[in-house]
């Protein structure tokens, strides 16, 4: 499923039911991840009266909402947090050759961005889209070593 290089990967889709007069009325919601597997990964959550429109909704939302996260050498630069609500993800830095260790939300959110070797450990919620929201949001907390040198107005060996 690769459109113009991109990785898109459907994470969850819900059915919704709402009761009306007449009966009830289905929708379907779509938690969709895409990446470049290079670095920039976005998530999105597309709703429609039918699945496949709700991935192309959910798609395009991830498309838009893409971001660029620091990757050294296939893993995190450092240990880190991610909080979303009440779902928080620990994503640690592994040797290469420990590979993606990683479940549902957070493995569709890393492979997207390109990381190889990781571990991580869901903490708190275990909603789909907490998940992936406390996923990006740790990725994003992530900064390299040039980045921190560049806001101290430092060499990175100075470092």
């Amino acid at each position: 499923m690769e459109d113009t290089g991109l990785i898109d990967k459907v994470v969850r889709i819900n059915r919704v039911a709402k009761v009306v007069k007449g009966g009830r009325n289905f929708t379907f919601t779509a938690l969709v991840v895409v990446g470049d597997g290079e670095g920039s990964v976005g998530y999105g959550l597309g709703k429609a009266k039918e699945v496949p429109e709700a991935i192309r909704k959910g798609m395009e939302k991830a498309k838009r909402n893409m971001k660029k996260v620091s990757i050294l050498n296939g893993t995190v630069p450092f240990e880190v947090l991610g909080h979303a609500g009440s779902g928080r993800v620990l994503l640690k830095p592994a040797s290469p050759g420990t590979g993606l260790i990683a479940g549902g939300g957070i493995r569709a959110v890393l492979e997207a961005a390109g990381v190889t070797d990781i571990l991580t450990k869901c903490i708190g919620s275990h909603n789909t889209q907490n998940i992936v929201r406390a996923t990006m949001a740790g990725l994003q907390s992530l900064c390299t070593k040039e980045d921190v040198a560049k806001r101290r107005g430092l060499n990175p060996e100075e470092i």
